[in-house]
């Protein structure tokens, strides 16, 4: 199943070109080989499997002893996930918010996620991962993340980021338990309903946005108030129905034996898909603080 991300589309581990990652066209005259057994099409093929419709009594060609395994992607999304957080810690530290240095370090948190944008949308166009990109985009995440954070935490709602966070923990350790209890299913179905979903939520935070630049005050509403608590919510829905699709493309990876290196395109779409709920948990609480 090919996973996107609700900010950022990216490459999932298919190498055709179809809508769910991995999935092949069945092979011509025979059943498919190198079945993934968690596929939603039970006759998809596995673009990874060695010398795919040999003869039988054909000598194959040694396993594949660099596959991506469970180990990798955490290792992997630990190193991500621990550049964001480092960089944000420093930036927290070393941008300070006060009303004499408030505008220079806003103007660097701003550089910093117009840089990040542009090396996700090249990591997603790219057809291998670049660990370099991957950790580059995470240190500028990082950076603007730790700006928006300390304005947050000094003028809007002293506090909140704790809360954000340790929401953020909370709605990973939940849906991957659920997905592993397979209360989830990840099929063709809920991945076409997650990203119209997604695609319309976006489509209306681009149009408040413009209200609100063009047209003062909040816009049309949808990110403060009750409207805002009401798109808080379902914002924080739709970046768990993204971990299922992440965790779905973690499950298929390991059981298809993909290359170790697609383990940082796990990390990438995971750390993507946490930044995104994090934004939403520190809206959220901040409307919900009394001040937004």
């Amino acid at each position: 199943m090919r996973s996107s991300n609700p900010v950022f589309s990216r490459r999932g581990f298919s190498r055709d070109n179809g809508h769910a990652g991995f999935n092949a066209a069945p092979q011509a005259g025979g059943p498919a080989v190198g079945t993934n057994p968690y596929a939603t099409n039970p006759y998809a093929t596995n673009p990874y499997a060695q010398q795919q419709g040999a003869p039988v009594g054909t000598p194959q060609a040694p396993p594949n002893t660099g596959v991506m395994t469970i180990d990798d992607v955490v290792t992997r999304t630990g190193m991500t996930l621990g550049t964001v957080v480092l960089t944000a810690v420093l930036s927290w530290v070393l941008l300070p918010v006060d009303q004499a240095n408030i505008g220079t370090s806003y103007g660097i948190a701003i550089g910093a996620v117009l840089v990040a944008f542009v090396l996700s949308m090249i990591q997603s166009f790219k057809r291998k991962p670049s660990p370099a990109l991957i950790l580059s985009y995470a240190a500028f995440e990082g950076v603007f993340l730790g700006v928006i954070s300390s304005v947050v935490s000094t003028y809007i709602a002293p506090g909140v980021v704790i809360q954000a966070v340790m929401g953020t923990m909370a709605v990973f350790a939940g849906v991957l338990f659920a997905y592993k209890m397979r209360w989830i299913r990840v099929t063709r179905r809920f991945y076409g309903f997650v990203m119209a979903a997604a695609m319309g939520f976006v489509l209306l935070m681009v149009a408040n946005m413009l209200f609100s630049v063009f047209g003062g005050g909040d816009g049309l509403g949808f990110r403060s108030g009750g409207l805002g608590i009401l798109f808080g919510v379902i914002g924080i829905i739709l970046g768990a129905c993204f971990l299922a699709l992440d965790f779905k493309q973690v499950e298929d990876g390991v059981a298809y034996g993909a290359p170790r290196e697609e383990s940082w395109l796990a990390a990438f779409g995971l750390t993507l898909t946490l930044v995104w709920i994090y934004m939403e948990m520190l809206r959220l609480f901040s409307i919900l603080s009394g001040n937004d």
